[in-house]
């Protein structure tokens, strides 16, 4: 009997088979629109200080002009510019999110595919086709961590960002296509790159900017992984079920090998990944969908006694605890990880579509009239709610009102994901108020136009020129 192949190695012939086999018209329609939805990120949290300080970071560098960052004039590096608008693209978190592995594979992986593509001169469609594998790997390695007896990511259980992690080795896919490595440096790409996958989220609970750099250094170590596969390094067949690889060191043996290889190349995850709508964590918002139900209903602000949000047992430890840091967060960055917040916001009503970036700012996060509404909120577990999770984040919010009333609302599947897709409107809509002020508009319809019709284009220069000049000073906000 033959000797089944390294996963890895099964792993990278899928991946290299996507540049010579045409992909389904959905999953090339989806990479097109998660493509302009960083592009459209990266733009918007140009305005950070931390964007600023990665900005002048990989500038401070110097070396080879290979591919653009956004807000950076001229040409970096690939695994600099790649850093750079990884760094950008997750900064928001306003970026897409696979459930239930709960990771956000689209941030680090195009990053990594736009710097290798512009670098080493590949063609829009090769760009797509890279993106896709890198994609559709990403997400499949965060599901053999996801663990369905615990309803959650082994990944997160252990306080480890699956999105750096996971992202890291799909971006490496995508940039090793593109550097036209084929199967065999694929593979060498993704042995090297587990040893450089990262990042924990303590940040998510108690503070702390550093969050935003896990997709820069996911998308930095990709495309490093893969120039040092190009210059002759090489990684273990087996660094992904070995005794000492990725799965063991990460997740201490409890994987779901399965989730890798079963029907890969055939069904797709990638258009099922869920689009935000609104810039906060993903587990907010459907608390913000709830908040904004009751407004359209009518509900009275001044009347409220007091307010539950009754979400999945997972999920408080990121967006209730500690309670009372989370009722009374101190900028815009720390309410965009808060439960109380995010159905404040939805019941005061906001930019964007329903509640945007103009909604997490440090003067709202301490705002007194929504720090009053935040000190009535109790964020509690809810059993239908944690039946339904990981497959969405649902709510639960009642409200009790002073003159005895009872409002609920339930919010029990995420807008942006299959059940609740937006529109091409609406994703049009979040792309122009994410560039807005930063890029002319003229500007902004050209990259739009060329990101929509990219599997036809030469190469990825052309879309990523415009970007580098952006119009906006970085400031204060978020």
């Amino acid at each position: 009997m033959a000797e089944t192949p390294a996963l890895a190695i099964e792993v990278s012939r899928f991946a290299a088979g996507t540049l010579t086999a045409p992909l389904p018209d959905a999953v090339t329609d989806s990479v097109r629109r998660r493509i302009l939805d960083v592009l459209g990120l990266c733009v918007a949290a140009y305005r950070l200080p931390t964007s600023a300080a990665a900005a002048a970071y990989v500038a401070d560098q110097g070396g080879a002009p290979q591919a653009a960052a956004v807000g950076v004039p001229g040409r970096l590096p690939a695994p600099q510019a790649a850093f750079a608008n990884g760094v950008l693209a997750h900064s928001l978190d306003y970026d897409d999110t696979h459930l239930p592995s709960v990771l956000h594979p689209s941030a680090a992986v195009v990053p990594a595919a736009l710097a290798a593509a512009e670098a080493y001169g590949a063609s829009g469609a090769d760009t797509v086709a890279a993106v896709a594998a890198g994609l559709e790997v990403a997400v499949r390695l965060g599901m053999a961590g996801y663990d369905s007896e615990l309803g959650n990511s082994v990944f997160f259980e252990h306080g480890q960002h699956a999105t750096s992690i996971c992202g890291a080795m799909g971006g490496a896919v995508a940039a090793a296509l593109l550097m036209g490595l084929g199967a065999e440096g694929v593979g060498h790409a993704l042995g090297i790159t587990a040893s450089f996958a990262s990042g924990i989220i303590e940040a998510n609970r108690t503070g702390g900017t550093v969050k935003r750099l896990h997709c820069g250094w996911a998308a930095q170590s990709a495309v490093t992984a893969a120039e040092l596969t190009r210059r002759g390094f090489t990684g273990p067949p087996t660094v992904l079920e070995g005794r000492f690889g990725f799965f063991e060191a990460f997740l201490r043996g409890a994987s779901d090998l399965g989730q890798v290889l079963d029907g890969l190349g055939e069904e797709w995850a990638v258009p099922g990944i869920f689009f935000k709508p609104y810039p906060a964590n993903h587990f907010t918002h459907t608390a913000i969908d709830a908040g904004i139900a009751l407004r359209e209903r009518g509900l009275p602000l001044d009347r409220i006694e007091h307010i539950e949000l009754r979400v999945p047992s997972a999920v408080i430890r990121t967006i209730g605890q500690p309670l009372d840091q989370k009722r009374a967060p101190e900028t815009g960055y720390q309410a965009q990880f808060s439960g109380p917040y995010a159905v404040v916001a939805g019941l005061v009503g906001g930019s964007g579509l329903g509640v945007g970036l103009d909604d997490f700012t440090d003067e709202l996060a301490r705002d007194p009239a929504r720090r009053a509404l935040m000190a009535l909120v109790d964020v509690v577990p809810d059993e239908r709610c944690d039946a339904i999770f990981p497959h969405q984040f649902p709510a639960v919010v009642r409200v009790r009102t002073d003159d005895g009333r009872a409002w609920t609302e339930e919010a029990l599947a995420n807008r942006g994901g299959p059940a609740r897709p937006l529109s091409d409107a609406e994703l049009a809509r979040k792309f122009r108020e994410n560039v807005a002020g930063r890029l002319p508009e003229e500007s902004a319809a050209t990259v739009r136009d060329l990101v929509m019709r990219l599997d036809h284009l030469p190469g990825v220069a052309e879309v990523m020129r415009p970007l580098t000049r952006l119009t906006e000073t970085p400031s204060s906000a978020l």
